[in-house]
């Protein structure tokens, strides 16, 4: 599974790779909301964590053009900023799941099964009847 982690923060980055390494994903990290669609068209990937506050372009940014041009791809967000404006903004920009930082291993690898469970069962619920 292809994940792309986009933080500013470093350590947060390096928290969630070794996390995801462990977990056998395959991650790549950036650290701007532009580094991250860069990325995107270049690579497919599986799976976007991104941060809600970042320098230059948002994660809301981040998240509404992914939205646009990568629509099947789920994305959670990560944020420091657990308000309920935050989160109600960002599962109206895209996002699947909200998880609050900081988050312990188990906590980030609950929310990616729960995410992909749900990704599964719509993909099935889609092919039912066709």
């Amino acid at each position: 599974m292809k994940t792309l982690v986009v933080d500013d923060d470093a350590i947060v980055l390096d928290s969630c790779r070794r996390v995801l390494e462990a977990a056998n994903f395959e991650v790549c990290l950036v650290a701007s909301a532009d580094e991250a669609l860069d990325k995107m068209r270049d690579a497919d990937f599986d799976l976007l964590l991104v941060d809600v506050k970042m320098p230059g372009h948002d994660g809301m940014y981040l998240m509404r053009e992914a939205r646009q041009r990568w629509a099947d791809v789920p994305i959670i967000v990560m944020s420091g900023y657990p308000t309920p404006q935050t989160i109600a903004e960002g599962i109206q920009a895209g996002a699947a799941k909200f998880i609050a930082n900081p988050f312990t291993p188990d906590e980030l690898l609950e929310a990616i099964h729960q995410v992909l469970n749900e990704e599964d069962r719509h993909e099935t619920n889609e092919g039912v009847g066709n």
